[in-house]
């Protein structure tokens, strides 16, 4: 037996009551399958009353007294007063001061939360929010619409919200946008790695797509990029 078989081998098995949970019926299936397509239509009809989003992903454990807690309120703020829409996942951390800066400028501080049973309940600085069962619905909801993506220091959520959108520019399944990478110590080490060893070693990404993501240290710095960009509709 080959190591990877012997790997799989050892795999625990679901226990009867996880195998319970799963949708077994047909009716199940389908009934889930609609309940996937209304968070779609209702998710896109609740951001088309909404113009020149800007989607901001970053850490929910981040807290007040963080240097990228203040800056997210800053730029959540100068976004807010120019005219923008915020959007975030609603939750704490990074998603809270985004909405607290855009409240207090005076904007439309968007937040898409997800459903989860103990947990992530939508914070207080959101002035129109919406819930969601399913963590793919929120997600392509979240990437719909938005004139440029920001990113403060987070952790797998973000990272993983961050290479998605990346390749989908990438791949031109959606249109150029400027995304935004706030926080020079954070984001550096990773770029380094990419040039280093994706890029330079092993040649599985092109030099140029490096040029698809922008590196700033401050709000201010953010906003002059997000400032230039063009309002577009879903994708």
């Amino acid at each position: 037996m080959d190591p990877a078989a012997k790997l799989v081998c050892r795999l625990p098995l679901a226990s009867d009551e996880e195998q319970r949970d799963q949708p077994t019926r047909l009716y199940e299936i389908t009934w889930r399958i609609f309940r996937i397509m209304a968070e779609f239509v209702e998710g896109f009809q609740f951001l088309s009353e909404s113009s020149r989003e800007v989607t901001f992903f970053g850490s929910a454990r981040t807290k007040k007294t963080d240097r990228w807690y203040k800056e997210a309120v800053r730029l959540g703020r100068l976004l807010a007063e120019s005219g923008f829409t915020v959007i975030t996942g609603g939750g704490p951390g990074i998603m809270e001061a985004v909405n607290k800066g855009a409240k207090e400028g005076g904007g439309e501080s968007i937040g898409l939360n997800i459903q989860l049973p103990t947990e992530q309940r939508i914070n207080d600085y959101v002035t129109k929010g919406r819930g969601f069962h399913y963590f793919f619905t929120r997600k392509v909801m979240l990437a719909a619409s938005a004139q440029a993506y920001v990113y403060f220091p987070g952790g797998f959520g973000t990272l993983d919200e961050f290479f998605e959108i990346v390749t989908l520019i990438q791949t031109g399944k959606m249109q150029t946008t400027p995304v935004v990478c706030v926080g020079m110590e954070y984001w550096s080490g990773l770029f380094d790695w990419i040039q280093k060893m994706p890029v330079d070693t092993y040649k599985t990404v092109a030099p140029k797509d490096l040029k698809l993501v922008h590196i700033v240290d401050t709000a201010q710095e953010a906003f002059e990029i997000v400032c230039g960009s063009q309002e577009r509709s879903f994708f």
